[in-house]
């Protein structure tokens, strides 16, 4: 069988649905009871393609979903610029084996309008990108239990990325009893180290060369592991601030599963996260740690440990100039 012949029959086998009962029947049709989920607002690239690959190995089928859920943007930020390429979407989710591409326009997803009823992130959503982004995690859960709903997905995928988010879900599926298994894939970076993400492409040629200081800080970081918090606070800062054009927002290292500072007696696995603006657009990074002796970085956290260590809320007012921002 040829390429082009092996392109089209991958294109035959993925079902593109638009409407709830296009995703029924199409849902209906799949044989294997095994279905995995990964979520996007589109605009994918690499990692996204990651997300994918790592779903399809696990799951007898794959659905992917494509819907730019406005409950996540806040009043100032520009839901309009966010990018659209659908057409280049679906020929990642062919390529990769998708079974169904599920896009919907918000009329499908909110047929009422804006719901009256949304799910709360609680306390963990209001601090760091929740207290950037008031509201922010709110939207961000309401539309992924309405996913996960949909779809009858038994696991679904999420980036390392987006941490906050990523504890968020899963702290969701466990308290409302979701029958889905969460998993987490490791950050996927340039072979510079920035990180991919969708709003790279606002990044001019000189904003590149002044956002890959997040992904140095937290190497060095992660570098200074086995020496404590406090080192690896410094190495890190050290980095940043050497990079007056990076506006950061904030850097902290907080532990896994309730987001608060790690005293300097921890030892254990930690979150080491920024958030920064550069130029016209606000990045963030992050990395999971082991810290204290034989530690450093690690690809993805073990699995979700019980929350409670003692520690003072995360400290998320920045070490430069730089100010909570919206998403541009």
């Amino acid at each position: 069988m040829t390429q082009a012949e092996v392109t089209e029959t991958r294109t035959a086998a993925t079902v593109v649905a638009s409407t709830r009962d296009e995703l029924r029947d199409a849902r209906a049709a799949l044989s294997g009871t095994d279905v995995a989920v990964v979520m996007t607002m589109g605009a994918l690239h690499e990692g996204h393609a990651q997300l994918l690959r790592e779903a399809r190995r696990s799951a007898d089928h794959l659905i992917l979903t494509v819907f730019l859920n406005p409950l996540q943007f806040g009043p100032k930020e520009d839901l309009s610029r966010y990018p659209r390429t659908f057409d280049d979407d679906l020929r990642i989710a062919v390529a990769e084996g998708v079974d169904i591409v599920f896009a919907p326009t918000p009329d499908v997803v909110y047929p009422d309008g804006d719901p009256g009823v949304r799910v709360s992130a609680g306390p963990l959503g209001d601090v760091l990108e929740g207290k950037s982004r008031p509201g922010h995690f709110d939207g961000v859960l309401t539309v992924v239990g309405k996913l996960l709903h949909l779809t009858g997905a038994t696991r679904a995928f999420f980036g390392q990325k987006d941490a906050q988010q990523l504890l968020l879900i899963r702290r969701m599926t466990r308290d409302l009893d979701f029958p889905v298994e969460v998993v987490s894939v490791p950050t996927v970076r340039e072979d510079d180290g920035l990180a991919l993400s969708s709003r790279n492409m606002y990044l001019t040629d000189s904003d590149r060369e002044v956002a890959l200081c997040l992904s140095r800080a937290l190497t060095a970081g992660a570098d200074a592991a086995a020496y404590g918090p406090s080192a690896i606070r410094r190495a890190a800062r050290e980095v940043l601030v050497e990079e007056p054009l990076a506006l950061v927002d904030y850097l902290v290292l907080v532990h896994p599963t309730t987001l608060q500072d790690v005293p300097e007696w921890y030892r254990g696995e930690a979150l080491l996260a920024i958030a920064a603006r550069v130029g016209t657009t606000r990045l963030i990074d992050n990395t999971p740690i082991l810290v204290g002796p034989g530690g450093g970085r690690l690809d993805v956290f073990s699995q979700p440990v019980t929350p409670g260590i003692p520690a003072r809320p995360a400290d998320t007012t920045g070490i430069g100039t730089g100010t909570n921002q919206e998403l541009s």
